[in-house]
């Protein structure tokens, strides 16, 4: 197995006009149930031809790396910013090729969250799922990983561990 600081996935519009590359090991996996990545989805899921977003019990599943380790390799051209409010600072990004949604930027973060169903091959499994009472449907309680009312202190302090790995060039 390729060690964490060179290992690189793909990640692919369904069509595949559209594909980037991520280099090391990812921040975390979650499936996230908040009211604003459940409406995007929504939203996202009525575009001509989508390919569903929404797990089937209305969460949001990605995986977040660190802006610094993602690289774009062909289709950037055919992104597209979708907001659900035009001020806001967090973006859903979306192949208009096939309308798929890539990825989610907070842009005032350090990380990208991207959409799990974009990867090809192996993909990092979730580890929790947050906001877990923003759910309009019953979240999974399968036992198989914890559920969260809001963002856990584990789900935190990953983020800050990466952007302090970042600041240090690890």
């Amino acid at each position: 197995m390729p060690s964490t600081s060179t290992q690189t996935r793909t990640v692919r519009c369904s069509c595949g006009s559209v594909e980037l590359e991520t280099t090391g090991a990812p921040i975390l996996g979650a499936i996230c149930y908040c009211a604003d990545c459940q409406a995007a989805g929504r939203q996202i899921e009525r575009l001509p031809n989508a390919p569903r977003l929404l797990d089937a019990d209305g969460g949001t599943d990605f995986v977040a790396y660190r802006k610094d380790r993602l690289k774009y390799i062909r289709g950037a051209e055919l992104l597209f910013d979708h907001r659900l409010k035009e001020e806001s600072a967090t973006r859903r990004v979306v192949a208009t090729c096939c309308n798929s949604a890539m990825f989610l930027d907070f842009q005032k973060g350090h990380w990208f969250s991207l959409y799990r169903a974009r990867f090809a091959g192996d993909v990092p499994p979730s580890q929790m799922r947050v906001q877990t009472k923003s759910s309009v449907q019953p979240v999974s309680d399968a036992g198989d990983i914890p559920n969260y009312a809001g963002y856990p202190p584990a789900f935190m302090l990953k983020l800050v561990a990466a952007k302090i790995a970042m600041l240090l060039g690890l």
